[in-house]
C-alpha cells in the first residue's frame, strides 16, 4: 500500500521555516504558556498593566531570538543535506559532500555518516577484490578450456568426413562461446581492459568475417565490405573485431543471405564530427514488440525462442562494449525485411579523455 504524505511534503522534505517552525509545536506551545504564566502571575502580584505587557513581551522576544538562533545554527547543515541527497553517487562520498556541524544533533548525525561513509568504503574495497579474483579466474579457465578445443580441432583436421566436419562446426560454436564470456567477464571489470588507437574500419570487418567464416557458409551467408582502407576510426581493435562478429553471427543466426558493411562520415570537421558503421542484413529481422528489449542481457525475442539457440548476449555485450569505449550502438529493424545496426565513433577525442580512456 502507498503511503499517503500531506501536500505541503514531498518525499524528500527540505529545511524550511515552516517545517521548522512545525517540527518545534511543542516548544511553541510550551513558550505560549510561559508568556500567558508571567503575565498572570505579574497581574496577581499587582504589577501595573504596562509593566505586565513589557515582561511578556520580552519574554516572547527572548524565545523568538532562540528559535531564530537555532534555525540560522541548523539551517544551513540540514540543507547541505537535502543538496547532498540530490548529488551523492556512492554511499563513501556522504562526508566529501557536507560539513560538519557545530551543534550536538548535527555532530552526531554527521558521525554516523561518516562510520556508513568508512563502511561502505570496506564494503567496496571487499567487493572490488571479489570481483577481481572472479574475473581472474574466469579468464584463466576460459584460457585453459581453450586448449583441448585447440587439440580436438587438430584431430579432426586429421580425420575428415561429415561427421569430423559436423564437430568441428561444433566445436567452433563452443570456441565463439568461451569467446564471449571471455569478453564479457573483461567488459565488466573495474578496471579498462582496453586500448584505444587508430584502427581501419575496412580491416576490422575483415577479420570478424575471417573468424565468423565457418558458421558464414554453414548459413549460407555472404558478407560484403564497402569501405575504402583509408577509413580509420578511434577504437580498440580486438573488441571491435568481437563486435562485429557479434553481429556478423545474429545476422547468419536469424536467416540472413547477406551481410554487407558500409561507412559514412557525418558533421565533419565539427565537435559532433563522427565516423558511422552500419552493418545491414537481408534477416528475418526483428517484431515491433521485441525492439526496445534488443539490448537487454539475456533477452532473446520471439525469434531467439523460436530457434532455440539464442542466448540473448550478442546484443547486450556490442551494447555494454560500446558503452565502455564511449562509442553509440542503434538498431532499425523491419520484421520480413531485414535488420540495421549503427555504430557511431566519434572524432574528438576530447570525448574519450573525459571517459577516461587511454590512447596508446
Amino acid at each position: 500500500m502507498m503511503r499517503n504524505f500531506d501536500e505541503d511534503f514531498s518525499i524528500q522534505p527540505s529545511f524550511s521555516v515552516g517545517r521548522y517552525l512545525r517540527d518545534r509545536w511543542l516548544a511553541l506551545i510550551i513558550g505560549c504558556v510561559c508568556v500567558l504564566g508571567v503575565y498572570g502571575m505579574c497581574a496577581t502580584l499587582g504589577v501595573g498593566f504596562q509593566a505586565c505587557i513589557a515582561v511578556s513581551v520580552f519574554i516572547l522576544l527572548c524565545i523568538c531570538l532562540l528559535l531564530v538562533c537555532e534555525y540560522v545554527r541548523r539551517a544551513r547543515y540540514w540543507r547541505s543535506v537535502c543538496k547532498m541527497n540530490e548529488d551523492i553517487r556512492h554511499a563513501c562520498e556522504v562526508t566529501s559532500l557536507i560539513k560538519e556541524p557545530s551543534f550536538l544533533e548535527g555532530r552526531l548525525s554527521y558521525a554516523a555518516l561518516e562510520r556508513l561513509s568508512d563502511l561502505s568504503n570496506t564494503e567496496l574495497t571487499l567487493a572490488q577484490r571479489s570481483s577481481t579474483e572472479y574475473r581472474e579466474y574466469i579468464e584463466l579457465w576460459i584460457h585453459e578450456a581453450k586448449t583441448p578445443i585447440a587439440a580436438a580441432k587438430l584431430i579432426l583436421d586429421r580425420m575428415g568426413g561429415a561427421d569430423a566436419d559436423a564437430l568441428s562446426r561444433e566445436l567452433e560454436r563452443v570456441g565463439n562461446q568461451i569467446d564471449q564470456a571471455l569478453y564479457y567477464a573483461r567488459s565488466t571489470a573495474l578496471n579498462k581492459d582496453y586500448s584505444i588507437r587508430q584502427v581501419s574500419l575496412a580491416h576490422a570487418a575483415r577479420e570478424a568475417c575471417k573468424r565468423q567464416a565457418r558458421f558464414l557458409i554453414e548459413k549460407q551467408t555472404i558478407p560484403s565490405i564497402d569501405i575504402s582502407d583509408d577509413v580509420q576510426v578511434l577504437s580498440d581493435e580486438p573488441w571491435l573485431v568481437f563486435m562485429l562478429g557479434q553481429i556478423l553471427a545474429n545476422a547468419a543466426q536469424y536467416g540472413a543471405s547477406s551481410v554487407s558493411f558500409t561507412a559514412t562520415e557525418e558533421a565533419a570537421n565539427t565537435p559532433h564530427g563522427r565516423t558511422v558503421l552500419e552493418v545491414r542484413d537481408n534477416g528475418c529481422g526483428i517484431s515491433a514488440a521485441d525492439m526496445p528489449r534488443v539490448f537487454d542481457r539475456g533477452f532473446t525475442g520471439s525469434n531467439g525462442r523460436e530457434s532455440g539457440s539464442a542466448t540473448g548476449m550478442g546484443l547486450y555485450l556490442v551494447s555494454l562494449m560500446c558503452s565502455r569505449l564511449s562509442l553509440g550502438v542503434s538498431l532499425a529493424s523491419e520484421e520480413g525485411v531485414g535488420t540495421r545496426v549503427m555504430l557511431s565513433f566519434p572524432h574528438d577525442r576530447r570525448r574519450l579523455h573525459e571517459q577516461g580512456i587511454k590512447f596508446s
